[in-house]
């Protein structure tokens, strides 16, 4: 009878191991909730090891937070091929995906970590790591849709509908999780047509926008996600706008 041999691990593998351990379980809940013990069991070793890799949860925490952030800016990127709305559409979908796996994780680093005193927002916070994960996320996010404009020096109105998206994309996303009560992909198709509408109402009080916004609109297929919205605000729009 032959028995296993447990694999001894590299100090950068068994950090990368409990990363990966951390993260899952706080996907399933809050990370207040999990424990240090709960990891070592789940990775499989003892407690005293954990803390050799990371001074204490807070610390394997914002690793984790780390690792979400990268995987998160990463479902913004998509190639700049064909019209926006179903480029946009497709980010929003990788989006949602993510928010579906690591629910309470997505929550924990939107709303800056369990340092965050309740009502805080990231600048109040001394949480600075987590909020500069935040932070890189969001640019993340404004560089890959101004990408898809095809601006790259963007007028003051435009930055100001990119941000609000993202935003207004965060808010959905956290209001969703309490619950799911609507269906995900109605949600997708609605923050890409909330784009087109932030995108038309900028453009009825600035001729740049006019012209960025008829621009999208002019590769836009009928059937595709904001056409049939974004035309009939943009009819609003006198064409010497």
């Amino acid at each position: 009878m032959t028995t296993g041999v447990r694999r001894r691990m590299g100090v950068e593998e068994r950090r990368q191991q409990l990363i990966g351990v951390a993260l899952e379980l706080f996907s399933r809940r809050s990370p207040d909730e999990v424990s240090i013990d709960e990891i070592a069991s789940a990775a499989g070793i003892s407690r005293p090891l954990v803390y050799h890799y990371f001074p204490g949860k807070l610390s394997l925490y914002e690793a984790a937070l780390k690792k979400a952030a990268e995987d998160l800016a990463a479902r913004f990127a998509e190639p700049n091929d064909g019209p926006v709305g179903a480029r946009l559409l497709r980010v929003m979908g990788r989006f949602f995906d993510f928010v579906d796996e690591h629910g309470p994780g997505f929550s924990a680093l939107m709303r800056g970590g369990p340092a965050v005193p309740a009502g805080g927002a990231c600048a109040m916070s001394t949480a600075s790591a987590t909020c500069a994960l935040i932070d890189s996320v969001r640019q993340a996010a404004y560089d890959q849709v101004l990408s898809h404009l095809g601006v790259t020096d963007p007028p003051a109105r435009l930055e100001l509908v990119v941000r609000t998206w993202i935003s207004l994309a965060e808010s959905t996303a956290l209001i969703w999780l309490d619950g799911r009560r609507v269906p995900r992909a109605e949600l997708q198709t609605q923050l890409v047509q909330d784009f087109a509408a932030l995108m038309a109402v900028s453009a009825a009080h600035d001729k740049e926008m006019g012209a960025l916004l008829r621009r999208v609109l002019a590769d836009e297929p009928a059937d595709g996600p904001f056409r049939g919205l974004a035309a009939r605000l943009a009819a609003l729009v006198p064409q010497d706008v």
